[in-house]
C-alpha cells in the first residue's frame, strides 16, 4: 500500500524537475539526431537504443510532443522548431488514421500542445497557423468518433484496433480527441448529412467504459473488487450485449493490468475537469451534468483507490496485480517496489501516467471543497512522482536514449528486453513512459510558477 508524504509540495520537486529537463533536453536531441522517420515511430528501447514495433502507430504523438512539452518547461526555442516542424511534416497520417483508436495520444500531444501553447501567448499568434493546429484537431476528433460501435439507445463506445466488439479502457485517455474537436465547435457528419455529437459520443463512451471496464465491488463477479479494471470489454455484435473482460496486455481478464489502470485513473479525471467547466443545461451530456459528473467521478475514485490499495509503498506497480510470480517476493506491497528483482518486472509508466491521475482528482476535489479527500490523492500523486524523479527510475546514463527506466510493453508477447541473465525486463524505457514523466513534471511545474493550470483543452 502507497505510504502517502503528507510534507511533500510542487515546490519542492522544482530541483528534481528542473535536473528533469536538463536530462531530457540531452535525450530529445540524441533521439533527434539518430532516429530516421522512414522508421516509423519509436516505441521502446532495447539495450538503451530506441527501436520500433509494428502493431500499430500510436507512440510518435509522444516522441514530437516531448519536444514541444520541453520547449514548455524550459523556453529552450530549438525543442519548438523539433516539435512544430515534425508535426507539420509526419503527423498529418495520424490525423486522418482510421484503423486506431489512438488519436488523443498521437494528435493532442503535438497538434494540441502547440494549439493551447498558443491560445496561452507562449508561442507568436499566427490565425493561419491556429487554423491549421485546429482544423487538424476537428479531423482527428471526427475520425476517432466514427471508430462507434452502437450498443443500444444513447450507449455505445468507440471501438478498439481488435474491432467492433472490442473495449480498450485506455482510449477514456484518448477522449480528448473528441473533447477538443467538440471544444473547437466540430460534429462528425454521417450518411444523410446526419450531425452526430462529438461530445454526446465522448460521454456515452465514458459511461459505457465506466460501466463495464471498472468494478465497483457490488457483486458483479466473484473477482469484483472495487477499483479493479478489465483491460477489454468484449460484446456480441448482434444484440449488443456484454459478453465478457479480456486482456491483450495484461496477465489475465480478472486480474489488472496497471497502465490500464493507470489510463483509467488519469482519463477519468481529466475528463472529470472537461465537463466541468461545460454548460450544465447541455443535452448532449446525458441525464445531466450532476449525473454524468457522479458517474466520472465514482470511477476515478474507484480506480485510484486501488491503485494506492494495490501498489508497494513508494507507488511504483508491478505490471500487472494478479501477475503469477508476486508470491515469490513475499510482502512485496510493504516494501518498495524492486525493478531488480527475477520474479515480476515493475512498470514505471504506469505509475507516470497513475501519479498525473492522482494529481489531477485531488485539485478537483479540493475544488469541490472537499479539502481532506483531495489532499489525499494529491499527495499520493506527489508521493509517487518524487519516486520517479530519482534512481532507478530516472535515467542519467548519456548512453541510454530513454528518460523513465524500467517501462513495460507487452510481457505476454515477451516483447520487452530483458539483460543477459536476468530472467524478467528490466532498465528500458519507453515512449509513452518518457512522455508522461514529462508531463507530470510540467504539470508541477507549472503549478509551482503559478502559472496557468496544464490542461489538453487549455483551463486556466
Amino acid at each position: 500500500m502507497l505510504k502517502i508524504d503528507y510534507s511533500l509540495t510542487p515546490e519542492k520537486l522544482l530541483p528534481q524537475i528542473q535536473h528533469l529537463y536538463e536530462i531530457s533536453a540531452k535525450k530529445i536531441s540524441h533521439l533527434q539526431r539518430s532516429w530516421k522517420p522512414r522508421w516509423g515511430a519509436p516505441v521502446f528501447t532495447v539495450n538503451g537504443k530506441y527501436t520500433t514495433r509494428g502493431w500499430t502507430e500510436w507512440t510518435q504523438g509522444f516522441q514530437f510532443g516531448a519536444a514541444i512539452l520541453q520547449f514548455d518547461a524550459t523556453g529552450e526555442k530549438e525543442f519548438l522548431t523539433i516539435g512544430r516542424e515534425a508535426t507539420v511534416k509526419l503527423m498529418a497520417t495520424h490525423v486522418s488514421h482510421v484503423g486506431v483508436h489512438d488519436h488523443g495520444f498521437n494528435n493532442v500531444s503535438t497538434y494540441g500542445n502547440l494549439w493551447r501553447l498558443m491560445r496561452e501567448g507562449r508561442i507568436p499568434h499566427n490565425e493561419w497557423e491556429q487554423n491549421f493546429y485546429e482544423l487538424a484537431l476537428k479531423i482527428s476528433g471526427a475520425v476517432q468518433a466514427a471508430r462507434w460501435t452502437t450498443l443500444g439507445r444513447d450507449s455505445g463506445f468507440i471501438h478498439s484496433f481488435n474491432g467492433a466488439h472490442s473495449l480498450f479502457v485506455d482510449t477514456i485517455r484518448t477522449l480528448r480527441a473528441l473533447a477538443v474537436a467538440h471544444q473547437l465547435g466540430h460534429v462528425l457528419m454521417g450518411e444523410g448529412d446526419q450531425r452526430i455529437s462529438l461530445l454526446q459520443r465522448l460521454v456515452e463512451h465514458a459511461k459505457t467504459t465506466a460501466q463495464y471496464n471498472v468494478y465497483y465491488g457490488e457483486g458483479r463477479d466473484i473477482y469484483d473488487v472495487r477499483g479493479r479494471v478489465a483491460h477489454e470489454s468484449v460484446f456480441n455484435l448482434r444484440d449488443g450485449s456484454y459478453r465478457c473482460p479480456s486482456s491483450q496486455q495484461g496477465y489475465s481478464p480478472f486480474s489488472t493490468w496497471t497502465r490500464g489502470l493507470a489510463w483509467a485513473m488519469c482519463g477519468f479525471a481529466e475528463q472529470l475537469e472537461f465537463c466541468d467547466q461545460i454548460t450544465s443545461g447541455d443535452s448532449r451530456l446525458g441525464g445531466g451534468k450532476k449525473k454524468l459528473m457522479k458517474l466520472l467521478l465514482k470511477a476515478a475514485q474507484a480506480t485510484c483507490d486501488f491503485y494506492l490499495d494495490n501498489t508497494p509503498i513508494d507507488g511504483i506497480p508491478y505490471w500487472d496485480t494478479g501477475a503469477p510470480n508476486l508470491h515469490q517476493l513475499g510482502d512485496y506491497l510493504s516494501q518498495p517496489a524492486d525493478p531488480f528483482n527475477e520474479f515480476e518486472p515493475v512498470d514505471s509508466s504506469a505509475a507516470a501516467i497513475a501519479a498525473q491521475g492522482l494529481l489531477r482528482l485531488g485539485r478537483f476535489l479540493q475544488k469541490q471543497k472537499d479539502k481532506r479527500l483531495g489532499q489525499r490523492y494529491y499527495q499520493a500523486g506527489l508521493t509517487v512522482t518524487k519516486t520517479l524523479l530519482a534512481p532507478p527510475y530516472k535515467s542519467e546514463k548519456e548512453n541510454h536514449q530513454g528518460l523513465l527506466l524500467h517501462s513495460i510493453y507487452h510481457r505476454p508477447r515477451g516483447w520487452d528486453y530483458a539483460p543477459k541473465a536476468a530472467r524478467v525486463p528490466r532498465g528500458e524505457s519507453s515512449m509513452w513512459g518518457d512522455y508522461h514523466l514529462r508531463e507530470l513534471a510540467l504539470l508541477l511545474w507549472r503549478q509551482a510558477k503559478a502559472l496557468p493550470y496544464l490542461a489538453f483543452f487549455g483551463a486556466k
